[in-house]
């Protein structure tokens, strides 16, 4: 896969200093703003981007570049990944993937008719403990009670408080704690459980922002407690409860560091699958192998996944 980065924030600098641990990934290009220039010459040099543009357009156009990972403020997702597409490119969308069903199926069939791919950036569906858990769930169902918790207190939270809004806190541009982390507890149940018959978010507003929130997911046969919190500290423990045992685990739901089962019998054990030390590079390892190959039918069960995730933030925003 040769890889054309757009934008140069946190979770880009993120995913660049694993970069070199996905085979068969070339850096080709980087597309920041005029603004950050500055920054995306200094990422090139630091990880070995072949090129650098402060324009998009000039980053489409390159015909070196085959996918696009868009690592955009989420309100330009829609836009910057649909220009990609209709330069013939792949995308790799940064979660939450666009605003709207309409938006999302739009996407899909640019993607379509360029015959390219297109897929959502979400670490944890991706790890190798996820699929464990998904496997290991039939051994304590029937499923009764779910409740993830992603409670981090954000390191912008005080500047927040005083007035200065970023944009993992503006609505404008598709911040707060139900599109920020809560994104990671839906994609969780849903990759698990399926959609849910009903949704209900219920959120501390601040500033007209949820800064954390609790998502209620029913099913016929389950209910489902989803916590977000931007504005809280905890140590937060996920339990997903059983007739015959429970699966639990700590920290983020988007890295699933490791998780126990414990049994109603009494049989308790702890396991880690995950193969990769940090959380992007299981999901950029699956990319990889889905580009290369232009496996559309993995890409589709994937859209499918995130248009589902996408119908619960719809009905939770509503």
């Amino acid at each position: 896969m040769k890889l054309g980065i757009v934008g140069s924030g946190m979770i880009v600098h993120d995913f660049l200093s694993v970069a070199d641990q996905v085979p068969n990934l070339e850096l080709v290009a980087i597309s920041t703003t005029k603004r950050s220039e500055a920054v995306g010459k200094s990422l090139a040099r630091n990880y070995g981007i072949q090129k650098t543009y402060t324009d998009n357009e000039e980053l489409f156009s390159d015909p070196d570049v085959d996918t696009v990972y868009v690592a955009v403020p989420n309100s330009l997702h829609f836009e910057v990944a649909k220009a990609a597409l209709m330069h013939d490119k792949n995308v790799i969308c940064e979660k939450p993937f666009v605003a709207t069903v309409e938006e999302a199926l739009e996407l899909k069939q640019v993607a379509d008719d360029h015959h390219r791919l297109i897929v959502e950036a979400i670490t944890n569906v991706h790890l190798e403990n996820y699929k464990h858990i998904k496997e290991a769930i039939a051994g304590i169902a029937p499923i009764h009670i779910v409740s993830l918790n992603y409670t981090q207190y954000s390191s912008r939270y005080d500047s927040f408080l005083e007035g200065e809004i970023a944009p993992v806190f503006d609505p404008a541009r598709g911040g707060g704690a139900l599109m920020d982390l809560n994104i990671y507890n839906i994609h969780l149940a849903v990759g698990l459980f399926g959609k849910p018959s009903k949704v209900n978010y219920e959120a501390n507003m601040q500033k007209g922002v949820d800064t954390s929130g609790i998502l209620q997911m029913s099913y016929l046969d389950k209910q489902a407690v989803l916590i977000a919190s931007k504005d809280s500290f905890t140590n937060p423990r996920s339990f997903i409860e059983g007739e015959k045992g429970t699966i639990y685990f700590d920290g983020s739901t988007g890295t699933l560091t490791n998780y126990t089962l414990e049994l109603k019998a009494g049989a308790s054990q702890e396991y880690n699958f995950n193969q990769y030390n940090h959380r992007m590079i299981s999901e950029f390892v699956d990319f990889v192998k889905v580009m290369d190959t232009h496996d559309q039918a993995l890409a589709d069960k994937w859209f499918n996944h995130t248009l589902h995730v996408l119908e619960v933030l719809v009905a939770a925003k509503a």
